[in-house]
């Protein structure tokens, strides 16, 4: 399988979805600058990251990451401490205009968010939403809901990409959104030594506005996650 989509017609847009384990490889290095050359090597316009952590760092992870990585940021901090932060972030080459910041908590569970956004690309305005949903079966049974109603009724082009944790090939969240994002990536991302499970994902409507995917297994050096990029139009 190929490293990186070919490169590609301007007008399509390349997107990038990556839960990169805190920063912290499998040699147990603590190491952003190896994440975003990473990341860097695909090109894409817009990149979604899981598991951003802060938390007992010299340096802020979310802004060192914008930084290298886009123009425009947005975060979802769901752990805050006076040590750091923790969360996922949504970095665009292109304004975001529309930010929100929906709560997918559930009692007892770790906090989970969702960022949805309008990404101003210049073949047109990208509904976009990025996640990290929970653990527990009946816990995204519950996200996967949500996140259906902020799919809605799409009638522009519309993604929603991030760390699933959706083990099975039919699980829940599938199901959900089958009907409002049609297209997926179906990419085994998880163990990244070993993947099984397509945890990471990145599901879009029209599904003929999907022109490819692939992963980068040259990530399991950094994550225990691999990336998946895709190239799409709007």
């Amino acid at each position: 399988m190929r490293q990186t989509p070919p490169r590609r017609d301007p007008a399509v847009i390349r997107i990038l979805t990556w839960n990169v384990h805190a920063g912290i490889g499998p040699d147990g290095r603590y190491d952003l600058p190896r994440i975003a050359a990473l990341v860097r090597r695909h090109e894409p316009d817009i990149v979604a990251l899981q598991e951003i952590d802060s938390r007992g760092r010299d340096d802020n992870a979310f802004e060192y990451l914008a930084r290298a990585l886009g123009s425009h940021a947005a975060e979802a901090k769901t752990i805050v401490t006076p040590d750091g932060d923790y969360g996922h972030a949504l970095i665009s080459r292109w304004p975001m205009t529309d930010i929100a910041i929906h709560d997918l908590s559930i009692s007892r569970r770790e906090p989970r968010r969702a960022i949805e956004t309008t990404v101003q690309t210049p073949a047109g305005p990208l509904h976009l939403a990025s996640v990290h949903l929970g653990l527990g079966f009946r816990e995204r049974r519950q996200q996967a809901a949500m996140l259906s109603a902020i799919a809605g009724t799409a009638r522009q082009t519309t993604v929603m990409l991030g760390d699933f944790n959706d083990w099975l090939w039919a699980g829940s969240v599938r199901r959900r959104l089958a009907r409002a994002l049609p297209g997926v990536s179906r990419h085994r991302t998880f163990p990244a030594r070993l993947p099984l499970f397509e945890l990471d994902r990145i599901y879009l409507f029209p599904a003929s506005a999907l022109i490819g995917t692939c992963i980068d297994h040259r990530a399991r050096e950094l994550s225990d996650h691999l990336p998946v990029i895709a190239d799409i139009t709007v």
